[in-house]
């Protein structure tokens, strides 16, 4: 019996041990369990920890080699990033090349043409888009009285003299990049809802049955290739 009731108390108090040892306090971190999961080293895209001793003092890889260690050997340039494919770009969900062109690239822009085809559903959406993020400033009509616009001024009135003209990928631009005292837009609406309120802006608010062309040129797919990404 004595034997017994000391093999518990021996038992019970090796177990305290280990809980307490579990414990975190102040500066004691406590027992982490796969300490790798909590101290993951991110991998930097464009270098490469070639030393393999680097972190050793912190590691307990199956390897061997330091924690830090992170290289992809198989990866040229010292980078752990791959490079795409040469003369191939990504394309969105749509099929179409994403706008690339840089903020003051206008007349580049002035060449891609609508992707979106023109449906009377996609004028009612294009409706709808332009209420909720144009009206502010340039007016229901589009007159640039908006009551926002009345505040802040210099709104453009698409009704009116050049702006009547503008080239479907030029008011894209304009709405993805942003210009003069309107700010980018290509982060709050997606590209085919900017082109949903092109089409709007071109056939109801300026009354055109068919969006005013730049130019017969290559199409956006042939523009975007060769414009640098941003």
């Amino acid at each position: 019996m004595k034997i017994a009731n000391a093999l518990l108390f021996a038992g019970s108090a090796l177990a305290v041990s280990l809980l307490a040892g579990c414990k975190a306090s102040g500066d004691n971190p406590g027992l982490e369990y796969a300490p790798q999961m909590y101290h993951s080293v991110a991998y930097e895209p464009l270098t490469q920890i070639k030393d393999e001793s680097q972190g050793s003092w912190l590691s307990n890889r199956e390897d061997g080699k330091g924690e830090f260690f992170n290289s992809n050997v198989h990866n040229p340039n010292g980078m752990n990033m791959r490079e795409p494919v040469e003369n191939t770009v990504p394309r969105n969900k749509q099929g179409y090349l994403p706008h690339r062109l840089k903020q003051f690239e206008l007349d580049q822009a002035a060449l891609i043409k609508n992707p979106v085809a023109s449906s009377e559903q996609v004028l009612k959406d294009g409706e709808k888009l332009y209420l909720q993020y144009c009206n502010a400033c340039h007016g229901k009509g589009g007159e640039g009285d908006g009551k926002a616009g009345e505040v802040i001024g210099g709104v453009a009135n698409l009704k009116g003299g050049a702006y009547v003209n503008l080239p479907e990928g030029h008011i894209f631009h304009v709405i993805t990049k942003g210009k003069g005292r309107m700010g980018a837009h290509g982060s709050q609406i997606p590209a085919e809802s900017r082109w949903k309120i092109v089409h709007y802006v071109k056939q109801v608010i300026q009354g055109q049955a068919v969006a005013a062309e730049a130019a017969p040129v290559a199409d956006s797919t042939a523009v975007a290739q060769v414009t640098p990404a941003n």
